[in-house]
């Protein structure tokens, strides 16, 4: 019987950040500042209880959006010398024209050490929010927010906050007044739309993102969280003409052409992904799971050698991830390095113990090295992981055949037999005879 490739599942990954944040921390940047914020980790479109959350734009990156705009001032000093002046005693006439003259700089003044004020507790709360304390942050940008509504900063820091404490219904409310307040503002059309990412509202998210695009042509931070939106909804044809911008716009960004590929292989461009992960290597070559995605990519086209290559490479700069352990695998399994391939899938179950993908794959490496047995104990726990998935009854009923067990040889036959009438489809992983 032949063995017929079948494609990875999909996984989202949140890869460890190695890009600190800007050096001010309150400069306008994106929401998806961080270059490895998540990334598709395989493939194919299918969902599996192995897929992560989705995309995740992170509230730590979006807080790098806030701009705190820091002013000196000597306003005490000069209230000082409007008092002298009243009570130096001058004459009448010149007495009343500095009486009112003092009475507008008092007012000023105070106006001055008001917004003195206020900075100083809207930097207390940025603090406040950089350390942890998002409710001691919430109290500060709201005294600011009342007392100085026209501050984007309060406003931004506090829907944040909201966000952080896991209260986003409020933080949508308040993004939606802001929004409403400065309506052609780009950048709280931005921040909107992260609200409602992050609350789950996608689409709505995404006619945010779309309208921050419109008054921010010339950003690539709203066409970036747009196209993760997009990602995260599957629509990988849109999300690819997001990223096509925003390489545009930020050729030396990598993370755009890691994206894009992973699109492109999720549209059948298996090429142009190509492309895309080997330019994103060029900016950098130690960029996470770059690798990884070009070796995939090879993979798809059947060409092992190519991918196993790739795979052993992210490995040697990345060693703690579960599903390049387990792509190595199945490459070297579909190359015929049957002994090294079982090495490596037991490494990805050491990380992923939980991977009913290569817990099959490591039954049917092991049913091909003459170890039955074993092949039978990783394949029951491929069964109870998944038990929708009939290539693993497959190979269970040729292993328990190996051992002379012809019951359960049967019954997983019939098993697999009758998923794939569920299915209606045809095909599937095979068992590959020695």
């Amino acid at each position: 019987m032949l063995m017929v490739r079948t494609p990875g599942r999909a996984q989202w990954v949140e890869p460890n950040s190695r890009a600190s944040l800007s050096s001010n921390p309150w400069s306008a940047n994106s929401i998806t500042n961080r270059p490895f914020e998540a990334l598709l980790m395989s493939g194919e479109a299918e969902v599996t209880k192995r897929e992560a959350k989705c995309y995740i734009i992170s509230i730590k990156t979006m807080w790098t959006r806030s701009r705190v705009w820091r002013r000196t001032s000597r306003m005490a000093k000069r209230i000082l010398i409007c008092a002298v002046l009243v009570l130096s005693g001058l004459s009448n006439g010149v007495s009343g024209r500095v009486l009112k003259a003092v009475a507008n700089e008092a007012s000023n003044a105070s106006g001055q050490m008001s917004s003195n004020s206020n900075d100083r507790v809207l930097k207390e709360a940025q603090q406040a929010f950089e350390r942890g304390d998002f409710a001691g942050a919430i109290r500060g940008f709201e005294q600011v927010q009342r007392a100085a509504p026209e501050k984007k900063e309060a406003w931004h820091g506090l829907i944040l906050s909201y966000l952080r404490l896991g209260e986003k219904v409020r933080a949508v409310e308040l993004a939606r007044d802001a929004a409403k307040r400065w309506p052609d503002d780009g950048e709280m059309r931005h921040l909107l739309g992260f609200a409602y990412f992050q609350s789950g509202q996608t689409e709505s998210a995404i006619e945010e993102l779309l309208q921050a695009t419109r008054l921010m042509p010339n950003r690539h931070e709203p066409q970036l969280d747009l196209a993760l939106a997009y990602l995260s909804t599957k629509q990988y044809l849109p999300a690819s003409e997001s990223l096509e911008v925003v390489i545009r716009l930020k050729p030396e960004l990598p993370l755009p052409h890691i994206l894009l590929g992973r699109a492109y292989v999720n549209t059948n461009r298996t090429l142009l992904a190509i492309d895309e992960f080997r330019k994103a290597l060029a900016i950098d070559k130690n960029i996470p799971l770059g690798h990884y995605h070009l070796g995939y990519a090879y993979e798809s086209l059947g060409r092992d050698a190519e991918a196993i290559a790739e795979f052993r490479k992210e490995l040697n700069l990345h060693q703690d991830n579960s599903e390049v352990y387990y792509r190595l695998g199945r490459a070297l399994l579909d190359s015929g390095q049957t002994q090294e391939a079982a090495v490596q899938l037991r490494h990805s179950l050491r990380l992923a113990s939980e991977n009913e993908d290569a817990q099959c794959a490591l039954g049917k490496a092991l049913l091909e090295l003459g170890r039955p047995q074993e092949s039978i104990e990783a394949l029951r726990k491929a069964v109870d992981l998944s038990p929708k998935d009939p290539s693993a009854y497959f190979l269970l009923a040729r292993a328990y055949a190996k051992v002379q067990n012809q019951a359960e040889a049967t019954k997983a036959l019939q098993q697999f037999t009758e998923l794939k009438k569920q299915q209606g489809a045809t095909g599937g992983m095979a068992y590959r005879p020695n």
